[in-house]
C-alpha cells in the first residue's frame, strides 16, 4: 500500500526517536509524538486515511498518511484541521468518555460492510438525507448534524437517532464540536480514529 513519509504526512508534529527505529519498524509499532514520553493517560492511535471494514484495512485516500500515536493535544490539532476542510455532510455522535476505544467515521456507502446493523444504517442515512439548513453558531450552510449523548446515549436507540434534534452545525463549528467533546475526557486509550472522506458519513464510537 501507498504511504506517505512521516515528515510529509504531519509537518507540525515531533516524533520519538525510539519509536522511528529499526525495531520499532520491524515490530510495526506506530510512531509516538513526542508528548508520549512522558505521559501516557491520554492517547489514540491516528489512522486518518483508513477505514477498517471487518477488521480489514481499506484506503480511502492515496498515498495514505502512515498510522501514528498521538495525545490529545496532538490529535485535536490535526483532527480540527481535517475537519474544518471536510466538504461533505456528517452525522456525529457524541461518544461516552468513560468506555470508548474507538472513534471512527463511515462514508453511506460503507455502512453495512463496516457491520452497522440495517435499521440502524437506515436511520442514519435518512438524518443525513434531510435538509441540513444552516448553522446555529454563524451564517454558514450547515454540513454537520452533532447528536449528544443526552440525545442519542448508543447506536441501539434506533427510534431516538431518528428524532433526536441534534445541532446543525458548519464543518469549522462542526469540527469544534467533536474537539471539545474528545477534550472534554479526562483519561482515554482509543485503538483507532480517522478522518472523514466522501459525500456522506457518520461518526460512530464503540
Amino acid at each position: 500500500m501507498a504511504r506517505r513519509k512521516l515528515e510529509q504526512a504531519y509537518p507540525g508534529l515531533a516524533f520519538r526517536w525510539r519509536s522511528r527505529n529499526w525495531w520499532a519498524r520491524l515490530t510495526r509499532v506506530p510512531p509516538e509524538c513526542e508528548h508520549l514520553e512522558h505521559g501516557g493517560d491520554w492517547m489514540a492511535t491516528y489512522a486518518p486515511d483508513t477505514l477498517y471494514l471487518r477488521g480489514k484495512a481499506s484506503l480511502r485516500r492515496r498515498p495514505a498518511r502512515p498510522e501514528v500515536s498521538l495525545c490529545r493535544a496532538c490529535l485535536l490539532r490535526e483532527l480540527e484541521g481535517e475537519l474544518s476542510r471536510h466538504q461533505g455532510r456528517v452525522v456525529a455522535f457524541e461518544p461516552d468518555g468513560g468506555s470508548f476505544t474507538q472513534y471512527f467515521f463511515v462514508g453511506v456507502p460503507e455502512f453495512d460492510a463496516a457491520g452497522l446493523r440495517p435499521e440502524v444504517a437506515s436511520a442514519i442515512g435518512r438524518r443525513l438525507e434531510q435538509p441540513p439548513g444552516d448553522c446555529e453558531q454563524c451564517d454558514r450552510s450547515a454540513t454537520w448534524l452533532w447528536i449528544s449523548r443526552e440525545q442519542v446515549e448508543n447506536l441501539d436507540e434506533v427510534g431516538r437517532i431518528g428524532m433526536a434534534r441534534g445541532e446543525t452545525l458548519c464543518a469549522p463549528h462542526g469540527a469544534r464540536r467533536l474537539c471539545e467533546a474528545l477534550a472534554g475526557v479526562s483519561e482515554a486509550n482509543l485503538f483507532y480514529v480517522n478522518s472523514p472522506y466522501g459525500d456522506a458519513g457518520a461518526y460512530l464510537w464503540i
